[in-house]
């Protein structure tokens, strides 16, 4: 009977520690899903117009801040994996993105960052100026957790401007659809999968005791998940056409 029960016990081990690891890959590389139909959809139709850049510019901020937070507070290796994966994502949207707007480009002007225009911040025509940005900015991180990694106050923050980037990351969208008081040619799918996609990412920060910058960020990515789902019933889009 004991040896039953062991078994049993053992069992129940190694399907717990199965659907753990299928958590942590599903967390490691989900984010990163998303932006392969993207991907796919910028290379069949040589055109760039249907997705903005700046979400690479947020989400290369968050993942970058996150690596330094980690370097001060080490905390599951699942989430460290996670931010390097996403960023090497975001770099392959940026070239591809540089790559087809170069190649449609009537008039020969560029821009470049060494230009220092604001009017034209993160809307350069060269994939390595973008590459040259974020450089300056792990450096600028670099010196800063080195000077002050000993500072518990400068490593929380690290932390919570972190997740702050990547909360805000629907705020946009929130905020155009309450200014043409309208959700016309937004899809509702997306929004429905980003909320899938943070309620499963804050149960999993809960459950792992993650640090609470994490679980309090993403419990605010869902608040405006569901705002934004408010909005479409409130100003009485049809779903079923967006849902397309």
């Amino acid at each position: 009977m004991d040896a039953e029960v062991g078994l049993q016990e053992e069992d129940m081990e190694g399907s717990w520690t199965l659907l753990s690891w299928l958590a942590s890959c599903l967390m490691v590389f989900g984010g990163a899903l998303p932006y392969v139909p993207q991907y796919q959809e910028i290379q069949r139709s040589s055109n760039t117009e249907g997705f903005s850049t700046r979400v690479c510019l947020v989400l290369l901020i968050a993942n970058i801040l996150r690596i330094f937070f980690w370097i001060g507070k080490q905390f599951e290796l699942t989430l460290l994996l996670q931010s390097v994966v996403m960023i090497l994502t975001m770099f392959a949207m940026l070239h591809l993105c540089c790559a087809v707007q170069n190649t449609n480009r009537v008039s020969t002007k560029q821009h470049r960052l060494s230009e220092l225009d604001l009017r034209y911040f993160w809307k350069w025509s060269v994939f390595e100026d973008y590459l040259l940005f974020c450089f300056g900015f792990t450096v600028l991180c670099a010196l800063l957790t080195l000077l002050l990694l000993d500072s518990a106050v400068f490593v929380e923050a690290l932390g919570s401007l972190a997740v702050l980037f990547e909360a805000m990351l629907g705020l946009p969208q929130l905020l155009q659809n309450f200014q043409n008081h309208s959700t016309r040619g937004m899809s509702v799918k997306m929004v429905l999968l980003w909320t899938a996609g943070d309620v499963f990412k804050t149960t999993y920060f809960v459950m792992n005791e993650s640090p609470a910058q994490f679980w309090v960020c993403g419990s605010v990515q869902i608040l405006i998940d569901v705002a934004i789902l408010l909005q479409v019933l409130f100003y009485g889009q049809d779903t079923r056409v967006k849902l397309g």
